[in-house]
């Protein structure tokens, strides 16, 4: 019972932090599943089996407050969605011994991307409105889903920050969209994991766990994203993924390392992270500060002299 609560908690957090980022779900709650002790592939599993509710919820809640392009869900949920079958059959033939070590790896790499792109680099504004093409989406649509399902996650920190990147549609559409078009990916994902598993391993009461945790949180996040910095939330989630996963490496039977080095790589990691949420959160001030300025000043570089 103290592990479907922790789950569903997990759940709640991890797309609430989703939804108001268009990131982080399945690397959040994969992360933990490892860190207990699951198999990897019944891990992508499970997450991906409680996202097909979770994405779903989160879609129609960011569809009722404005946040989705209907257009840019089509054109990169569909090419999702075969890159994310390919995917789940390509984990689920791999031994543990190969895939524990390689989805971490994977978990790891995305979280450093999430960390140092968020902390720093910020957001284009000067092309919104831009047309995005199917050239430019139907590749992006392809790795992400791939990465997705053999990482556990991967669909927001591949699609997210490279649509973000391109300045030609505004956060919040930019996240509504790739959490709308992420049903296709979880179903597709959930479909080749029970092509290559079966059942076996999946555990559907931790996937409701998660799914009741995400329901709750769906609503929310839609509405926060409007609020929460992207910048900062990127940093933390970031920050936790690559502090999670160098400490599954680090616990891995193949290095021998040794306490004090593993608390030592740790407390560095946690140093770092912290160091890169306190920078995400005075550019973000900054920025706001400047905005109000350029607000403030403008009235008065046009009002006509008497």
């Amino acid at each position: 019972m103290r592990t479907l609560v922790l789950l569903a908690l997990v759940g709640l957090g991890a797309q609430l932090v989703d939804g108001s980022l268009g990131m982080a779900y399945g690397v959040t709650s994969t992360t933990l599943l490892l860190a207990i002790g699951t198999n990897p592939a019944a891990a992508s599993a499970t997450v991906h089996l409680a996202e097909v509710g979770t994405t779903l919820a989160s879609g129609v809640s960011h569809w009722r407050f404005g946040n989705v392009d209907w257009k840019v869900v089509t054109r990169i949920g569909i090419p999702g969605a075969i890159g994310a079958f390919a995917g789940a059959t390509f984990l689920s033939w791999l031994s543990t011994e190969i895939a524990k070590p390689l989805m971490s790896i994977l978990l790891l790499g995305l979280g450093l991307y999430v960390l140092l792109r968020f902390t720093l680099r910020g957001l284009r504004t000067d092309r919104l409105g831009q047309p995005l093409r199917k050239r430019f989406l139907t590749p992006l649509g392809l790795v992400a889903g791939f990465m997705d399902a053999t990482g556990g996650g991967g669909w927001g920190p591949v699609g997210t920050p490279a649509i973000l990147a391109s300045g030609r549609m505004e956060p919040r559409k930019v996240i509504g969209s790739i959490d709308t078009s992420e049903f296709f990916v979880a179903v597709a994902a959930s479909l080749g994991f029970l092509f290559g598993l079966g059942t076996a391993g999946i555990n559907p009461t931790w996937a409701l766990a998660l799914l009741i945790g995400g329901l709750i949180a769906a609503p929310i996040a839609a509405w926060l994203v409007r609020l929460v910095p992207p910048r900062v939330l990127g940093s933390a989630v970031g920050g936790i993924i690559v502090l999670t996963n160098t400490r599954t490496l680090l616990n891995l039977d193949s290095f021998t390392v040794s306490d004090g080095v593993r608390g030592l790589v740790l407390g560095i990691v946690a140093v770092g992270w912290a160091a890169a949420v306190a920078y995400s959160f005075t550019q973000h001030r900054k920025a706001v500060a400047a905005e109000r300025a350029e607000a403030a000043a403008q009235p008065a570089a046009t009002t006509p002299v008497a």
